[in-house]
């Protein structure tokens, strides 16, 4: 019965010192866990809030770069219609100087055809076309044809 009289004042004072302890201290197991429950509630809580402004900032930055995107799109659009305009308008002078040079051989032609036949005749032959003839053929043709028309008639 001593033993047991012990046993129980020894537990006793086993708890009277745990309860003075955690009197003395001011904290509890329970407080603790409450205080640590809290602490990593407010820390859930901010980190879901940095995620959401993340979320929001990248939502915001990706439409940036869709609009950005969509107007080099419509730039790309435009570009390929303003070059596809030119490249016809191209073709179409390339035709108008392919018909310009073969008008300019034809006259060319027609002017060596039209010499021939007066460096042929005899000289009283050719002081005759000088005249109003030959004013007539330089009316239709440009300076730089009747000059060169001029000096080889003068050759």
């Amino acid at each position: 019965m001593l033993l047991t009289a012990a046993a129980f004042v020894a537990l006793v004072i086993a708890i009277g010192s745990v309860v003075a302890w955690r009197s003395y201290t001011g904290t509890s197991p329970e407080q603790e866990r409450v205080t640590v429950a809290r602490v990593n509630q407010a820390r859930v809580a901010q980190a879901s809030e940095q995620l959401v402004e993340k979320t929001k900032g990248l939502e915001e930055t990706q439409q940036q770069s869709i609009d950005q995107l969509q107007l080099v799109q419509d730039q790309l659009v435009v570009m390929t219609k303003l070059l596809a305009a030119q490249q016809s308008e191209t073709r179409k002078l390339n035709e108008q100087v392919g018909n310009l040079t073969g008008s300019l051989d034809n006259i060319r032609q027609s002017f060596a055809s039209a010499q021939a036949p007066e460096a042929s005749a005899p000289p009283a032959a050719r002081e005759k076309p000088r005249g109003r003839a030959r004013a007539s053929v330089t009316r239709g043709k440009s300076k730089a044809v009747a000059q060169q028309k001029r000096s080889r008639s003068r050759g």
